[in-house]
């Protein structure tokens, strides 16, 4: 026997041995005739011999035996590859009598006129060590060859048995062949051998597909570092050379440096796609050893886990989602029960009050208490309207309408109609520079532009200025509020335009929260921006940009 039916001989075992799925081999009449160490783990099974002349619905939970066999016996006629159960959760019965979920592919092969199915099993609730090697086929023949040669009683028996032994043998090898391309084609996992120096000599189809490369662009010509992501190399080499107290080089040393010292070597890694792209697999590497222990190469078996990566990053962001959306409820409640319950308080006790006073004289108690209940309906306005302003723009109801209008004449207008609420001795002046016809929403703007204003008022004090300015040229509008109130924390600053978020200098000022957010969106929604300038105790402006075609013209308007 030469060297390299050796190679083959020991890659079939080593292929069959060290897969990281359960492989099952069936004849027509559904018995098992080979289990791999993986599938006995799985099962719970301590030797193949447990499980082989056994019909394989032993693995299968009895509720669903007598289904399977229908099943397996149309599978026999009419045999493909395939995925098992497409849309089904598949279970495996273990030795204990314990059920796990499982994951089959089916494949299948003939020698001479019979027929053998394969099945692939992965236990998706957990991943198993590899913890038994299958009976090397040489010893099996070794141990026939010697069992029968003792039976033997005369030369020509011998003669006869050894000539039968070695048909058997070459049956067997070929039955080997055939399960080793089996595996190689059917695993549904990227198989890569390479020799003592890692240069590739085995490259499934599954590696071919996922990666992008034909085996004849490898095999014999490049080692296992053209499909990984240096970066990430460099790294690992770093981590093992600390993890294992050797040094560690950059390269192919990195991949097997655990094999070498027969360690586990089970990890996830990045793969570089022959276009360049990246996915993420689960990679295991394994020496192979000739019967000295000496290395003659090493397996590399990937599945690629993206998808699954994929799966636990959305869950992630879906949690973290979850969590915030948790923290904006109580917030709201919190904000909501705080900002409704003082203009109620003040609605009922002066219409208590109201009841009270029934002559001419109380008529200007009276008035005042009016004045309080319609300034307390309008506070709870304003509070259900930006709520409901924020519901709108979360759902996507909220669409933006683009209208030719005359901005200095839509800003004068909303400037006069804030006059109204404005402290005593406040005052307004807006310079306007630039072309006065712009496409932008003007209701949206108007929203913006009283939300401002009404901070501007809010927060500054009386006999106040609130500058207020637009300028519309170089393919841009501005829009700037300016006061001089009392300014806002830096530490504040950055938070302005989140949900819910108030000044902590503010917090005996009436307010949801909301107004800014609402401005930042409406101004988003335009493909616009909005900043903040702003110093503790002398004043706030903030600043929108819009992008436009202009033309010039400076006007001034004081109020």
């Amino acid at each position: 026997m030469n060297k390299e039916f050796d190679y083959s001989v020991e890659s079939s075992k080593a292929l069959f041995n060290n897969a990281t799925v359960g492989i099952l081999a069936v004849n027509g009449s559904g018995i098992i005739i080979m289990a791999n160490a993986h599938l006995l783990t799985q099962f719970g099974y301590n030797t193949a011999d447990e499980l082989i002349g056994k019909k394989v619905e032993l693995l299968i939970p009895k509720s669903l035996r007598e289904r399977h066999e229908k099943h397996r016996w149309d599978y026999n006629e009419h045999p493909q590859n395939r995925p098992m159960g497409i849309g089904m959760d598949l279970m495996g019965l273990r030795k204990d009598g314990t059920q796990f979920p499982v994951e089959i592919s089916l494949g299948h092969y003939t020698i001479g006129n019979e027929r053998f199915a394969l099945a692939f099993i992965n236990d998706i609730t957990q991943r198993k060590e590899i913890e038994n090697r299958i009976i090397s086929l040489n010893s099996i023949l070794e141990e026939k060859v010697e069992e029968r040669t003792h039976q033997l009683s005369d030369t020509v028996q011998k003669l006869e048995q050894q000539i039968k032994e070695t048909e058997a043998a070459r049956a067997e090898l070929m039955r080997a062949h055939a399960f080793e391309k089996a595996i190689l084609n059917f695993a549904g996992a990227i198989i890569i051998a390479t020799n003592g120096d890692g240069i590739v000599q085995v490259f499934n189809p599954v590696a071919e597909k996922m990666l992008g490369y034909k085996a004849e662009e490898l095999i014999g010509k490049h080692k296992l570092e053209l499909i990984h992501d240096p970066e990430e190399t460099i790294s690992r080499a770093e981590e093992f050379s600390e993890e294992l107290g050797i040094e560690i080089k950059p390269g192919f040393d990195t991949y097997v440096a655990k094999s070498r010292l027969n360690l586990e070597n089970e990890h996830e890694w990045i793969l570089v796609r022959k276009d360049g792209s990246k996915f993420t697999v689960l990679l295991t590497k394994t020496a192979l050893r000739d019967e000295k222990g000496s290395i003659m190469g090493f397996l590399a078996i990937a599945h690629d886990i993206s998808q699954r990566k994929k799966a636990e990053e959305d869950l992630q962001t879906a949690l973290e989602k979850e969590k915030e959306l948790g923290e904006l409820k109580s917030r709201f409640v919190s904000m909501a029960s705080h900002e409704f319950r003082t203009p109620l308080s003040t609605i009922l006790s002066s219409a208590y009050l109201l009841s009270k006073y029934t002559t001419t004289e109380d008529q200007l108690k009276r008035t005042k208490h009016i004045e309080r209940i319609v300034s307390s309906v309008t506070m709870l306005t304003d509070t259900l309207n930006d709520f409901l302003s924020v519901g709108k723009i979360e759902e996507g109801k909220v669409q933006v309408k683009w209208k030719d209008f005359d901005i200095r004449e839509n800003v004068s207008s909303i400037i006069k109609e804030m006059s109204g609420i404005s402290k005593k001795g406040q005052t307004f002046s807006y310079h306007h520079t630039g072309d006065v016809v712009v496409l932008l929403d003007p209701t949206l703007l108007k929203h913006i532009m009283m939300n401002l204003l009404s901070n501007a008022i809010k927060f500054s004090s009386e006999d106040s200025s609130i500058d207020v300015k637009s300028n519309v040229e170089n393919n841009h509008i501005l829009l700037s509020v300016k006061d001089g109130g009392m300014g806002i924390l830096k530490e504040d600053q950055q938070n302005l335009f989140e949900r819910f978020f108030r000044g902590s200098n503010v917090s005996n000022i009436q307010g949801t929260g909301l107004g800014l957010h609402i401005v930042r969106k409406y101004a988003e929604m335009m493909h616009g921006t909005i900043r903040c300038k702003s110093e503790l105790e002398h004043g706030t402006e903030f600043i929108i940009e819009f992008e436009r075609e202009n033309k010039n013209e400076d006007i001034t308007h004081n109020f």
